[in-house]
């Protein structure tokens, strides 16, 4: 058998056997801790390189007792409360217990400047609907609720910078609010926070994308038609309202913490192309292969329909 066959059958294993532990409640395993000792794959493949050039036993046994020490470190770390909120390491190590305050005051004790951009909202914009496309890498988003602007953020910039732009039409509004990083020299140990706020009014088309990051909205004061969601190493803490009578969600990651969460009232069907991924729909009955839908979806006025597309991500969908 190819020494790379073993290889790729004691990395799935190790994935397959984490999911599954995961899954049954057995253990808690947070991928993001996962994501900072990437570099032990690269270390694996130069010994492999070295060590294998004739296809030697030693050599082979010793790449894959090398790979199986580093699977079992990737086995602990990763049932450790995470450190950080984000998805990157900054370097610094904190052996405390973690909440919204501790991260606060870690945020606050780096240098960063404060910027903020508005979009005003007119009497047109009323009948119109407005599409959001937010973009940033390395950036924490959270909604911190309303206001009487269109569109509002204040962010706390460590690195790269940002921009909001608005084209429009008879009906539509288009609000672009992207992280721009010219010079590709920052450091992703400080991230970037941004609080948004949006008015009420507008129904509203969300286009939400990221390579690495955290959404957390609370929409459940905003009547939005359509949210889709882009990420890599992200993650995304939605809470989806009921002021529309259908809400579509379309979730694509990579490696993820994907939480959504939805009215006990309404009807919700979910479909899922999630690979080696983690599923938790609490209340829902599985239909067919990928599709989950709650015991309300034929009756319920109102409905919400979720796409899922993953690859190693963790999905969660709850109703309140």
């Amino acid at each position: 058998m190819k020494f790379d066959r073993i290889i790729w059958g004691v990395l799935l294993l190790f994935i397959g056997g984490v999911l599954l532990l995961d899954n049954f409640d057995i253990i808690t395993f947070y991928w993001r801790n996962v994501w900072d000792f990437w570099p032990i794959f690269l270390i694996i493949l130069g010994v492999n390189i070295l060590f294998n050039r004739n296809n030697s036993q030693t050599g082979n046994i010793i790449s894959l007792g090398i790979l199986v020490v580093a699977l079992s470190i990737l086995f602990v770390k990763g049932q450790e409360k995470p450190t950080s909120k984000y998805w990157w390491s900054n370097g610094v190590k904190h052996h405390i217990d973690i909440d919204d305050d501790d991260y606060d005051n870690d945020n606050d004790s780096n240098s960063y400047s404060k910027l903020n951009f508005s979009e005003p909202y007119l009497a047109t914009d009323a009948a119109k609907k407005t599409i959001l496309n937010l973009s940033g890498g390395g950036t924490s988003f959270e909604l911190k609720g309303n206001t009487d602007s269109l569109f509002l953020a204040d962010v706390k910039r460590r690195n790269g910078n940002f921009s909001l732009t608005k084209t429009t039409s008879d009906s539509v509004n288009t609000l672009t609010f992207k992280m721009q990083n010219k010079n590709k020299n920052w450091s992703f140990g400080n991230g970037n926070d941004v609080d948004v706020h949006l008015n009420t009014n507008p129904i509203w088309e969300m286009n939400l994308k990221m390579g690495a990051g955290q959404v957390k909205f609370d929409l459940t004061d905003y009547k939005v038609r359509t949210l889709n969601f882009d990420g890599g190493a992200a993650e995304l803490d939605i809470k989806i309202g009921s002021l529309l009578p259908i809400a579509d969600v379309t979730v694509k990651t990579g490696v993820a913490e994907i939480k959504v969460h939805i009215p006990e009232g309404s009807g919700c069907r979910i479909k899922t192309k999630t690979g080696l991924s983690t599923k938790d729909f609490t209340g829902f009955t599985k239909i067919s292969e990928g599709v989950y839908e709650t015991p309300n979806y034929q009756s319920a006025a109102n409905k919400i329909f979720i796409n899922f597309e993953g690859g190693i991500s963790s999905f969660e969908v709850d109703r309140y």
